[in-house]
């Protein structure tokens, strides 16, 4: 059993700052990629910001210059900076984890968490 509990979304003006956690727990090989996703109401869930065992990492073009992605390995913990925060930056952030081989992380789900940004 694999859980990943996030944390720091909330209320922010904007042009504010949040700062994601994700931290994963259980039992857990071998994480490769650590990632986070979004979904606004009605759209599509998409692919935020990635970030590989290597440090690797991978950006949205909508939110590069303005987030950033990082982990600690040692905590199993994955973070996103979330800098110069606009509205349509509003939607549920999900993080997810790849394990083994896999470099997209898509294997374990944390459930969610709400990010708004008011104008």
């Amino acid at each position: 059993q694999v859980q990943l509990v996030e944390s720091g979304g909330g209320l922010v003006q904007a042009g504010g700052s949040l700062r994601l956690s994700c931290a994963a727990s259980g039992n857990i090989y071998s994480i490769n990629a650590m990632g986070w996703y979004r979904q606004a109401p009605g759209k599509q869930r998409e692919l935020v910001a990635s970030i590989t065992s290597g440090d690797i990492t991978s950006y949205a073009d909508s939110v590069k210059g303005r987030f950033t992605i990082s982990r600690d390995n040692a905590k199993n913990t994955a973070y996103l900076q979330m800098n110069s925060l606009k509205p349509e930056d509003t939607a549920v952030y999900y993080c997810a984890i790849g394990v083994g081989v896999n470099t997209i992380p898509r294997d374990y789900w944390g459930q969610g968490i709400q990010v708004t940004v008011s104008s």
